[in-house]
């Protein structure tokens, strides 16, 4: 049986299905073959948005980590006695 080859969109590597990092972003789906191209290929993008609304989602998105970290240490004390 013949596995379906991807092919990474930063370098062009291919690469089977099942490894690497496959992004879902839009409608558009995105093929990387590592971590570090899909890192070059995000940071590039970042680079390319509208700086007050990237400011925007960063603040929401650190938010949101910073919540989640504070739910689980809070968890951690209380289960502690």
């Amino acid at each position: 049986m013949a596995r379906e080859r991807l092919t990474c969109i930063v370098c062009g590597r291919k690469f089977p299905r099942g490894q690497g990092i496959v992004l879902n972003i839009g409608g558009v789906e995105l093929d990387f073959h590592s971590k570090r191209c899909a890192l070059k290929f995000l940071t590039s993008l970042l680079e390319h948005l509208d700086q007050d609304q990237l400011r925007r989602a960063v603040n929401e998105t650190v938010r949101e980590f910073e919540e989640a970290r504070r739910l689980r240490e809070e968890e951690k004390r209380k289960t502690i006695i």
